[in-house]
């Protein structure tokens, strides 16, 4: 039985090994980078934030949404974390979530993993999060281009996401050029349509209820458990309705299956929730429920624990003059 995955989650065996080597050793230096960006930027307010962000992309991942010709897409959410966080905590999260869905559920290949993250997390998040930043700047500090900038942001890093996944296709030789790249651009422009109109819904959302939580001032958000719950409740809400998504393969699925090449894909070395389900549970709809409860508890307890682990030492500076000056 072949593997299913979903957005440009890539299985083992449609990357080369020096590709997929190249895409781990390019993935470990940026996680390097952002580790110490983080330990730098990351506020104490922020690191429940991270916990939760986290939580809320590994369940909407879970919730397929239809494109067009038999083919769906979900929200890949790095440009809407980079709008949250800023770039380098977004690189941390993305890990959190992507590095759950493939150790866990083995959704995208083990070998594929940096890669998988490099193309869903780091390029889409980082293109996304310029083009935002930018067209704040063109604009001017207003809600409309917050909004505007985020859309276009989301959008674009979905397209270029599938050009990197595209390119890793062809230099594999997995797939030619000419052919995989105007089928995955072309579906993917799609697909980030739909990416752009949730993260503009949950960027204005926040906004209006809590926009402490929005970016930089983001360090400086009021305290307070009330907004942490109704964050997980959200996720949990999400994967609660996962046996809704859209049963259509996904972007790079269709391609691979229009192109010939889907069955290059390897089956996983090992299953822990394969296909996100529970094993010993038999409903088709409980078990997805379940998968989707366990991981949003998992990625969420990864994503705060990362983020405490990075922002300790700037916690630290920052109490340690307060402690002085109090004594």
């Amino acid at each position: 039985m072949l593997p299913t995955f979903l957005a440009m989650h890539i299985p083992d065996g449609f990357l080369s090994v020096p590709v997929s080597l190249f895409g781990w050793i390019l993935f470990v230096v940026l996680l390097g980078i952002a580790l110490q960006q983080t330990q730098k930027q990351l506020g104490e307010r922020q690191i429940p934030l991270m916990g939760i962000l986290a939580a809320f992309v590994f369940a909407a991942q879970m919730l397929n949404f239809p494109v067009v010709g038999g083919t769906s897409g979900h929200l890949l959410g790095a440009t809407l974390v980079a709008v949250f966080l800023g770039p380098w905590a977004m690189v941390l999260v993305m890990t959190s979530v992507i590095g759950v869905q493939a150790v866990v559920f083995q959704d995208g290949g083990l070998l594929a993993l940096g890669a998988n993250i490099l193309n869903m997390g780091i390029v889409s998040g980082l293109v996304g999060y310029s083009v935002y930043t930018w067209i704040k700047k063109l604009m001017g500090q207003t809600p409309t281009a917050e909004l505007f900038g985020a859309g276009v942001g989301a959008w674009l890093g979905v397209v270029v996401a599938s050009i990197a996944t595209t390119l890793e296709l062809a230099v594999s030789g997995t797939s030619p050029l000419n052919i995989a790249l105007p089928a995955m651009v072309g579906i993917h422009v799609l697909i980030g349509l739909g990416e752009a109109l949730i993260t503009v819904a949950a960027v204005a959302f926040v906004r209006q209820t809590r926009p402490d939580l929005l970016g930089q001032s983001a360090a400086n958000a009021s305290r307070g458990s009330r907004w942490i719950a109704a964050g997980l409740v959200i996720a949990l809400a999400l994967a609660a309705a996962s046996p809704l998504a859209n049963p259509n393969p996904d972007g790079l699925e269709r391609v691979a299956e229009d192109q010939g090449f889907l069955d290059k894909a390897e089956e996983p070395t090992y299953t822990l929730l394969p296909d996100y389900t529970v094993p010993f549970i038999q409903s088709e709809v409980f078990t997805t429920i379940a998968a989707g409860v366990i991981g949003v508890v998992m990625v969420s307890a990864i994503g705060y624990g990362v983020a405490r682990f990075s922002g300790k030492k700037q916690i630290d500076q920052v109490r340690t003059p307060e402690h002085t000056a109090s004594s």
